[in-house]
Formats: structure tokens, sequence, C-alpha cells
């Protein structure tokens, strides 16, 4: 059928169309895709055995849906997706507000001008892309932005009474009629205004100001909430809860590998940096690592979550990053360092919600703490851990022993290394090669590594001694320094040590 040559009611049902409700629609046009084997819901990660297979048996049941889940799950985009499962076009009543199907006209308007022109009635055709009507949830949201209220100044213009149902405004469900229609954080959502829903989902139709009228609206109701709002915010009140079919649960990223890809998609790079900075899955590991962190740490609210939004905008800070420092040192091309990574500290702060003893710590310290503990964990998954060594450490300990003993020996002389963060790669790499064993360690354990990822490994292997206790670490104004330990505690008398600090410099 061609849309563009279909402009009557009268051509419409010559053509055989036949109508069917957006709920069928879903339905039929998701078997499809199963059948071909075609992802229903691109772009989406990590919902593959989980999320996507509730959606789509939902769908096939016809039902309405709660996606429910913490901050950054990818609710609303699953809801938005599903706006490419809508037929291509739909053929409405030309003009009507709330898109009447030619056939099964349900508004006054619609009815009036199908009974004054019948089958020279205009049609029009609806894009699916028009097809989608979204509302978050506020406590000021009223009946009448949802559903309808009496337009006194169209009933001016129109010389019309109030009790013509012509004079009612549609509120935006009634606007969104054969369409999706998603209400995000619906717990905000006033319980006065939460029963209004009732009708609508359960006979699918409405009542605005009293008007006996019954308006079969065909809608496809999108809910999302946070668990959170249940007991913080707002709650479901129990009647809606009911009358909404299908709860699926949404979930974070369960591994690090689906957690890069999600960062990897949604990061916005632009060329010219991907041309000028080298970003290594070394570092690339290290940032999702601190999202991962920081779901698991005492000093972070569990319950508000933490989103994928931290890892894409620290990765997209450390690029920047580096770029800066390209930039300043009027270099063509360099990569990011790991002392890059002190420039995502403010994508972290802004992302994640303390608990009592996080808000003590503060929000910069903790941050800190967080890409410190992602540092231990990727640490030993690229050089022996040294926690496991230091249960094996004995005074006699050799080279072989512990690999890392003629790093520590070089700061225990007394020498110590300044990174600053703006330093040209030349000159990091000669600091780097000053501290003994540093790049013998690195060709050790990783012999086909070229030289620039001997360096960047050379320079983690510092942060990860310091991660571990065996090496100070303070990150201080414009640079990062590194010191022998114990060294480092006496000259801050002011500062207390863990009784764990004190026993690892044993190591050494």
């Amino acid at each position: 059928m061609t849309v563009n040559t279909i402009n009557t009611l009268g051509g419409l049902k010559k053509s055989g169309y036949v109508s069917k409700s957006i709920k069928d629609e879903l339905r039929e046009n998701l078997i499809k895709k199963i059948k071909a084997k075609e992802n229903a819901f691109p772009g989406i990660l990590g919902y593959e055995d989980s999320v996507i297979p509730d959606t789509e048996r939902a769908l096939l049941s016809r039902h309405n849906i709660l996606f429910l889940g913490l901050r950054g799950q990818a609710k609303t985009r699953m809801a938005r997706q599903m706006v490419q499962l809508l037929d291509e076009y739909i053929p409405v009543v030309a003009g009507s507000e709330i898109n009447d199907d030619p056939l099964q006209p349900i508004s006054r308007y619609a009815i009036d001008l199908v009974e004054k022109f019948g089958d020279e009635t205009p049609i029009s055709w609806l894009h699916r892309s028009q097809r989608y009507g979204e509302k978050l949830a506020t406590p000021d949201v009223s009946v009448a932005d949802l559903i309808g209220d009496i337009d006194p100044i169209k009933a001016a213009n129109l010389k019309l009474s109030f009790a013509d149902e012509r004079v009612l405004h549609y509120g935006i469900i009634p606007r969104s009629n054969r369409s999706i229609f998603v209400i995000n954080e619906l717990p905000d959502l006033q319980a006065r205004i939460q029963v209004s829903l009732f009708n609508i989902l359960e006979e699918g139709d409405l009542q605005i100001r009293g008007f006996k009228l019954r308006l079969p609206l065909d809608v496809m109701f999108v809910f999302t909430a946070n668990p959170e709002d249940y007991t913080n915010r707002g709650s479901i009140v129990t009647p809606l809860k009911d009358r909404i079919e299908s709860q699926i649960l949404t979930h974070y990223p369960k591994t690090i590998e689906t957690s890069l890809a999600i960062t990897e998609q949604e990061a916005h790079i632009y060329e010219e940096q991907l041309k000028r900075v080298n970003v290594s899955d070394l570092v690339k590991r290290l940032v999702e690592q601190v999202s991962f962190e920081a779901r698991g740490s005492e000093f972070v609210d569990k319950k508000s979550g933490v989103s994928a939004r931290l890892t894409i905008a620290a990765y997209e800070n450390a690029v920047s990053a580096a770029e800066r420092r390209a930039i300043i040192n009027n270099e063509p091309q360099t990569q990011v360092w790991i002392s890059d990574l002190v420039g995502i500290i403010p994508s972290i702060t802004g992302k994640i919600e303390l608990v009592y003893e996080g808000e003590q710590e503060g929000p910069y310290q903790v941050a800190f703490n967080l890409l410190e503990k992602a540092t231990r964990t990727i640490f030993s998954q690229y050089f022996p851990n040294p926690d496991t060594l230091k249960k094996k450490r004995t005074k006699e300990a050799t080279v072989d022993d512990n690999p890392y003993k003629s790093i520590t020996r070089w700061f225990d002389s007394g020498n110590h290394l300044d990174v600053f963060f703006e330093t040209r790669d030349a000159d990091k790499l000669q600091l780097l090669y000053k501290v003994d064993g540093l790049h013998a360690i690195v060709k050790k354990y990783y012999k086909a590594a070229n030289d620039k990822e001997n360096a960047l490994l050379m320079e983690f292997v510092l942060h990860g001694l310091a991660a571990f206790s065996l090496i100070s670490k303070k990150v201080l104004d414009g640079k990062i320094e590194f010191k022998d330990l114990m060294g480092s505690m006496l000259n801050m008398g002011t500062q207390s040590f863990s009784e764990e600090d004190l026993n690892d410099n044993d190591f050494n």
C-alpha cells in the first residue's frame, strides 16, 4: 500500500486496510523480527539473556510494562526502542488531535467529520517516530496535564457551552492514542494522579471533568521506576501496580567486558581526539573498574546505584586530560597515562550518592579511594599480587621471590619521583627509567610490549605498588609524588596510619 496516494477514507477502504490495536501491531512486528533472528533492541548491551527476553514476552502477551531498576540502567532507552516495532505509517483522520483511526473514530471531531464527508473524509499518515509520548513524573504534574480539562478560551472562540464536548482540551495521554506512552519515575507522581490512570489501563477509557464520554483509547503504556523511590520519595499505589501486567527488573552490567562495550558505544569522542590520543585496554579497564568498586563500596549508597554514565563521563574526561596535555606541549600524538586518570575525579563525584560515612570522608576522598581500589583490582590481573607475595616473604627474599624488591629498595634509598600532570611524554619516559627494576619487571611479564606499552605499564607498576601500600603516593597540585612509604610516614607526623600500612613496609 502506497500511503502517498491514499488521502481519503474511501481510498483507504478500497486498499483493504485493516485496523489493529497498537499492542497487536507491536506483537506482530516483534514476531517477524524473532522469526528473522533480528535484534529487536539494537544497542542494548548486557540484557540479551535477561531484560530483553522478559520484554519480548511482555510484548507478545500484549502487556503494559513497568521497568524497575536503579539509575542508568537503560529503562527509558528500552521504551524508546519499541518505536521501531511499530508499523512505519498509520492512517489518521486529518486534523484529529488524538490520532483517530479513520475506520474507528472516537473523538467528537472525527465522528462529526466522517458523518459529514463520508468516504471523502480526508486522512493523513502518521510516521512511527511521531507515535511516542513521554512524561517525567514530578509532584506538580496534574490530571489536566495527563488527561485533559475544559478549555474556556476554546469555548469562547467557538461560542460553545461548557457542556459541549468540543470545548475539551486533551492531555498528553489522549494525544498519545495509538502510540507508546512512557511515564518516567512513576512513584514521583502524586497518588491522586496515579488513581486517574486506573480506568485508562483497565478499561481503556477516560473521564474529563464529569463529561459523559467514553474514549476507548489505544495506548501502550511503559512505566519506569527506581526501587529507591518506594521508600524515599513516594510509591506506586497498589491498584495501579496491579493493573500493570508485567514488571521487569533491570540491572547493571554483570561483567567488565559488557561495561567496556557500553562505554565504547556511548562515549562521545571526537575524531580529532581519536587521532591524537591513544587509549589502551588497560586504561579502559581501570575506568570501568571504578564503577564496579563504587557499587560495592561501603561509602556509596547502594539503593541509589551507580549509573553507567559514570564510566562514560570518566572515559571522556580521561581522553580530554591527555588531549589537553598534548595541546599544551604541542605534541601531535600521546596516550592516556595512568596519571591522567586524576582527571576523571570530577566524573565520579557527581555520579555517586554517599552514605553518612562517605559524607564524613568527603566526595573527593571517596572518589580517590575508588580509583585506588580499581588500581588494586586491575593490577593483580596484570602483575603478581603483592598481597600474595607478602604471605611468602622472608628476610632473605630475592628478586625472584619478590619481583618488586629492586623498585622498593630504590625508594627506600631516599629517591623519589615527581610526575607532573603536564609532563611531555619523552620527559616522563626518562623519569620512569630512573627507577631501578621498573623496566625489568615489565619486560619480564610483557616481552612483546612495544615502547608505548612498556612506558604505560612501568607507570602502572608505580601506581599499583602505591595502591598496595608498598610505596607512598601523594596527589598534589599539578603532580603526583612517589616516595618510600616509611619516610613519607615519618615526614607526616600529624597524619595517622593504619597498622596494615606499617606492616606492609616489612615486605620491603
